[in-house]
């Protein structure tokens, strides 16, 4: 028998274990949500004190989070800048992001700081989640090896990893109905951390090891950038072939088997496909391994804003404008449709690609109200009710559903259209 075994356990079971959750970006505010239906006591900690503010009011920081599910997190959860909550929980989850450096290499500083944040804090009996994505061997490296000097893991304190899959924007693959991938430094570790996910979540999948779960992860990503990247290099020689990418995908998901569809855009954008494959190259290159389809796939989405430059520029001309002083209208900032998050969003290149060429532009995004390019130029987004034929030409780079599409193909002069939306429907629109 082990006493902190049991002890855990039974907390999970009653769901009386007390719940610290250290970044409440998507992944953590949404466990967070989860936990709190469920009548679970957590604890939100994060550093950045405006986030902390609104929710300490029950106020959601973007549009993503439900206004009334999070209202009803002020009545019972705990939020703060500080770390010592941690002190009063039985389980810890991490869900810090895990960004990229210029040289592509892991950034791993909110990581680390956590890592010597939490330390004060810990005692026996408690379980330790990682959930941000990361390089197989992170866990290990940065948390067990320093964990076991002070406890004697999987016996009086519990080191997991379970990767997140949370999924910005979509209302169908929700946090409870996914599938959790769970693993452990230890056959007891693996074993509370799939009993404490079984417990909030419908289905929860196991892993035999901790680089495992977090290989795992990797390779889901990996898997969309490179198929992204197949898709968008299909676009490139299609236009050249003058075919439509679009028909061309439709026909193939007619194949009943052998074919998943994949659809091109303007590049990559947000917390995941852009950074995440490059953690999995770095990594393998201590084992003397070139990850080459990561590296191309890579190559050819940062590639996709000056495609649509160049599409851009084409259009205007064939219309005998040029590009110096044209007055242009950019559709949507975001990285992806219906959402309020424009990290590594590939607009920002598109639209400082045109600012060099002295291009006159605006956008419209009804999620976003400024955006900066290049950390200095501050652009703010135009109100509902646009003069579409005021401008030379649109380019859509977001399709969010709240736009009106009828209407911007009716009034538009020329339409470069990065999304499919309108599929060459008029002889003014031109697929990028």
């Amino acid at each position: 028998m082990n006493r902190y075994i049991d002890q855990l356990r039974i907390k999970i079971k009653q769901k009386k274990a007390k719940v610290a959750i250290v970044g409440l970006g998507y992944v953590g505010l949404s466990l967070l949500i989860r936990l709190n239906e469920l009548g679970v006591k957590c604890y939100g900690i994060d550093i950045d004190k405006k986030k902390i503010d609104l929710l300490k009011k029950g106020l959601p920081y973007n549009n993503f989070f439900s206004k009334n599910k999070v209202n009803r997190l002020k009545i019972k959860t705990v939020f703060s800048t500080s770390y010592q909550s941690i002190k009063k929980s039985d389980i810890i989850i991490i869900c810090l992001p895990t960004p990229i450096t210029k040289n592509k290499d892991p950034d791993m500083k909110s990581i680390n700081d956590a890592n010597k944040k939490i330390q004060p804090f810990l005692k026996k009996g408690q379980m330790f989640i990682l959930e941000s994505t990361t390089y197989p061997g992170t866990t290990n490296e940065i948390f067990c090896e320093k964990l076991s000097k002070k406890y004697d893991l999987g016996n009086n304190f519990f080191v997991c990893y379970s990767p997140e899959r949370i999924d910005p924007g979509n209302n169908y693959n929700k946090l409870e109905t996914t599938t959790k991938i769970v693993s452990g430094f230890s056959k007891n570790c693996k074993k509370l951390c799939k009993e404490f996910y079984q417990s909030i979540l419908n289905d929860v999948h196991e892993v035999s090891n901790l680089r495992t779960a977090e290989f795992t992860k990797l390779y889901e990503n990996i898997y969309r950038s490179v198929n992204i990247g197949l898709i968008n290099e299909m676009k490139i020689i299609c236009d050249k072939m003058n075919l439509n990418i679009y028909e061309v995908i439709e026909a193939a998901k007619t194949k009943g088997f052998g074919f998943s569809s994949f659809y091109p855009g303007p590049g990559l954008g947000g917390h995941c496909i852009p950074v995440d494959p490059f953690l999995l190259s770095w990594k393998s290159k201590e084992f003397d391994v070139q990850a080459k389809f990561i590296g191309l796939s890579g190559e050819i989405n940062d590639s996709m804003p000056y495609f649509v430059l160049n599409k851009i520029v084409t259009a205007l001309n064939k219309n005998k404008k040029s590009i110096k002083s044209a007055k242009i209208l950019i559709l949507g900032v975001a990285y992806k449709k219906n959402i309020d998050d424009i990290r590594e969003s590939p607009a920002l290149k598109i639209i400082d690609l045109l600012l060099s060429n002295h291009s006159n532009v605006q956008y419209y995004d009804p999620f976003i109200n400024k955006i900066r390019i290049n950390g200095k130029k501050e652009m703010k987004s135009l109100k509902k009710n646009i003069s579409f034929k005021s401008f030379d030409l649109v380019c859509l780079v977001t399709d969010h559903d709240l736009f009106d599409y009828d209407k911007i193909l009716k009034d538009s002069k020329i339409i470069v259209d990065t999304r499919g939306k309108f599929q060459a429907k008029s002889y003014k629109v031109h697929i990028s």
